[in-house]
């Protein structure tokens, strides 16, 4: 019972909305939910991004097995991104730890990035497509080149995701696209999830030792997530994705702004 008293019905909701977006697209997971919870619940972007990005490691470490039983996971290329993004993390925490994470300037700061993320984010969503098949008429980069641009690439999204838990996802994905042209979707996309099971929870548990994580919440979330996950990833076969991908994209660019201008 005191387990059942301890969750919260709005951030359970919440988490379960965003998982299904999750599932359903594989885009969303700090997108929406950091949005959420700073402009809806009103919580401290710092807090929010800590205990969001605990909430996507654990839901993404779930779809990480679901892709490696499926053989569709490059370890090479989550081991280049990791070489980038988890040192960059491990910088960018020690960069708010001296700022302090519950100040008016982290504050401002975290907001700001976010906003920016997201609309690099809602760009990245609706110019893929061009991007791809920019791609395939250009010749494939050497395996060194491909390499140091892919830990490049870790860098930046450390950075990114760390701030403001936004950038693991989609713009990963397109990246990747840019990178590898001639790799299957499934593969991308399975090693970008891959990826952010480690920089997210590095960078979730660097939050949590600066006190910037939420656990009550962040268990409500869970408790909503992983269904929600599930019944997405269930649905998306049946719902095209031009559909999707713009709808999302014009929330990630509302939001975005918001965040911007507030």
């Amino acid at each position: 019972m005191g387990l059942l008293q301890a969750i919260n019905p709005l951030y359970a909701v919440s988490g379960l909305v965003v998982g299904f977006i999750v599932g359903l697209t594989g885009v969303g997971g700090g997108s929406l939910m950091t949005p959420i919870l700073v402009l809806l619940f009103g919580i401290h972007p710092a807090t929010a991004v800590g205990t969001d990005l605990l909430y996507a490691g654990v839901t993404k470490a779930v779809g990480t097995v679901f892709h490696g039983r499926h053989g569709s996971v490059s370890w090479r290329i989550v081991g280049c991104l990791a070489a980038g993004s988890v040192p960059a993390s491990i910088i960018t925490l020690y960069v708010l730890q001296k700022l302090g994470p519950q100040s008016p300037a982290t504050s401002a700061i975290i907001s700001v990035c976010l906003g920016i993320a997201l609309l690099v984010t809602a760009a990245s969503l609706v110019l893929r497509d061009r991007l791809v098949a920019l791609t395939r008429g250009a010749g494939v980069l050497s395996p060194s080149i491909q390499a140091g641009l892919t830990v490049l690439t870790g860098l930046i999204i450390g950075v990114l995701v760390s701030i403001s838990s936004v950038g693991a996802g989609a713009i990963g994905v397109t990246a990747l696209y840019f990178l590898y042209p001639r790799l299957p979707a499934r593969v991308i996309v399975g090693s970008d999830i891959a990826h952010a099971v480690p920089l997210t929870l590095v960078a979730g548990a660097g939050h949590w030792f600066l006190g910037s994580v939420d656990g009550a919440m962040l268990g409500s979330l869970l408790v909503g997530s992983l269904p929600g996950i599930i019944a997405g990833s269930l649905s998306a076969p049946r719902i095209p994705d031009h559909i999707l991908r713009p709808i999302l994209a014009a929330v990630l660019l509302l939001v975005g702004a918001r965040l911007i201008l507030a």
